[in-house]
């Protein structure tokens, strides 16, 4: 079966783009499978430390970090260029970690994981709506969820920024096939917030 872009797959006629009801089973069972596993490899790292490379300058010496979620701390997130950038979804995302984990590395850890693990399911998600070809989508997100060249990000919480772009990224994708199937205004909106989340994330 020929691949379709997303666009096209959303404006295919109804029968050719909505898959029977045991199909979407199916999918879920697989996107959950995926998350399963993605969650079982990455398992050892609630038992990491901070490294001394960036998480200092990210969380552990980091004092408006320390502060956890305050109306100055989120002025500090949208404000700030520390470490040479201006990504205030990931700065909030270590606030909010902070005020859940404190320095307990582990928290922190598993929320970088616990990302990986929805971006796999969205990135199947995309891939299988996408193209309509179900195996090869499912081999796709398993080589994306368990790839070493993944596990930096993964399990650097310094990279959080990487994995949480990720995130709304593969939203922006996932949001445009729905603004595909019927265009409007609010859509177009939904599209462009996703996508400056993506930004705004890295």
């Amino acid at each position: 079966m020929q691949a379709l872009s997303i666009a096209e797959a959303a404006t295919a006629p109804r029968s050719e783009r909505e898959p029977n009801p045991e199909t979407r089973e199916i999918s879920l069972l697989l996107s959950l499978a995926l998350a399963a596993a993605t969650l079982l490899v990455y398992l050892p790292v609630r038992g990491h430390g901070f490294t001394n490379y960036d998480d200092n300058a990210y969380i552990t010496q980091n004092f408006n970090v320390w502060a956890g979620l305050t109306w100055k701390s989120v002025l500090w997130a949208f404000t700030s260029f520390d470490v040479a950038n201006w990504h205030p979804l990931a700065w909030l995302s270590h606030l909010l970690d902070f005020q859940l984990f404190g320095l307990n590395a582990s928290g922190h850890h598993q929320t970088s994981v616990l990302l990986h693990a929805i971006n796999v399911m969205l990135l199947f998600s995309a891939l299988r709506l996408g193209t309509r070809q179900l195996k090869a989508s499912f081999l796709v997100a398993a080589l994306f969820a368990l790839h070493p060249l993944t596990v930096e990000s993964v399990a650097w919480v310094a990279e959080r920024k990487n994995v949480l772009c990720t995130t709304f990224w593969l939203l922006s994708l996932l949001v445009y096939g729905w603004y595909a199937k019927q265009p409007s205004w609010k859509r177009y909106l939904a599209i462009i917030a996703s996508f400056a989340f993506a930004l705004m994330s890295k």
